[in-house]
């Protein structure tokens, strides 16, 4: 499984950032083929619409960032956002994204392959919880 860091050391370089998500190598393989089709990606990781909460995957400039949305870091060079309302529950979770067998929803650009994403998650440890309440906040919004 891939980390990637958010904020300093974004990209996976070896520093003190707790990651917030990481990706399974099978899912890393799928995003490699859909960047392939579709060029640059991103996911967005939302609390309830079209397939409940699971991770929508799309081409980088066809999904409208928010300002509440959040930053979580990045998977094979794809952004990663979660909804505002979502991140105020899963603030204490770090996500991984997966790959199933399945139809996901209609929007997510995998769909068309038999396959879905999902998340899997776990809740920070505590050392992971006590490092992270000496980093700065994960960025809000849109890149600038």
């Amino acid at each position: 499984m891939s980390d990637t860091r958010a904020g300093p050391g974004a990209g996976g370089r070896a520093d003190s950032t707790v990651a917030r998500v990481a990706v399974t190598p099978e899912a890393a393989a799928v995003i490699r083929s859909l960047r392939a089709t579709h060029g640059p990606l991103m996911f967005h990781q939302s609390g309830g619409c079209c397939d409940g909460s699971a991770p929508m995957c799309y081409p980088l400039k066809e999904f409208r960032i928010g300002q509440r949305d959040v930053f979580l870091g990045e998977v094979e060079g794809c952004p990663v956002y979660i909804g505002g309302a979502q991140f105020e529950v899963w603030q204490h979770t770090h996500l991984t994204l997966d790959v199933v067998p399945g139809r996901g929803a209609g929007f997510s650009v995998e769909s068309p392959l038999g396959v879905r994403f999902l998340t899997r998650s776990r809740v920070f440890t505590d050392e992971e919880y006590e490092r992270m309440k000496h980093e700065p906040p994960p960025r809000r919004g849109p890149p600038e």
